[in-house]
């Protein structure tokens, strides 16, 4: 609900609410937004086509970003970037999230909301993809309940489910192990 809230995707009846610029933000549900539309659309939303053509010269980019989350095969299983589908349809959990955290990449913003949205990803390709975000500056705020993501944090927010909450460093518990990220 919190981070609905922060991403403006459910409004705010009481309290008050300090965050980022909405345009540094990015938030990333378990089951990205996918549209009809070609699956440079994909990757480049919000972005529309006449932006991204006032940009770039080639597709070269977006080749390279699927290749960085392990999803190339896509483009040419689908008939390349201007291929049009019902994405939602055609791809699977994990190709979507793929290509979610592709399009997170390729906008950089400075803070990224992720929502389960490695959820049916490998732990390897999910490490992976967290370093590098983490290593070209985007700062990740992550709801999971997988553990393998612990590791890429610095601070828990712990909520009780009963309005009650926990804040501070990340303490890893004694005996976790790191995996292979």
């Amino acid at each position: 609900s919190l981070f609905r809230i922060l991403g403006e995707l459910w409004p705010i009846f009481g309290g008050n609410v300090s965050k980022p610029k909405l345009t540094d933000m990015f938030y990333i549900p378990q089951k990205p937004y996918l549209t009809v539309g070609t699956l440079r659309d994909q990757v480049i939303y919000p972005q529309t086509r006449e932006e991204y053509d006032e940009l770039h010269d080639s597709d070269a980019g977006l080749a390279e970003l699927f290749a960085l989350v392990r999803c190339s095969n896509i483009v040419e299983r689908e008939g390349g970037w201007d291929a049009v589908n019902d994405w939602i349809e055609v791809l699977s959990g994990g190709e979507k999230q793929q290509i979610a955290m592709a399009r997170l990449i390729y906008h950089k913003p400075k803070y990224a909301i992720m929502d389960e949205c490695t959820s049916a990803i490998s732990i390897d390709l999910e490490g992976f993809m967290y370093v590098h975000c983490k290593k070209i500056g985007i700062n990740l705020i992550t709801v999971s309940h997988r553990p393998s993501l612990w590791m890429y944090h610095e601070y828990l927010l712990k909520f009780d489910g009963r309005g009650g909450w926990e804040f501070g460093p990340m303490v890893l518990p004694e005996g976790y192990q790191q995996g292979t990220a």
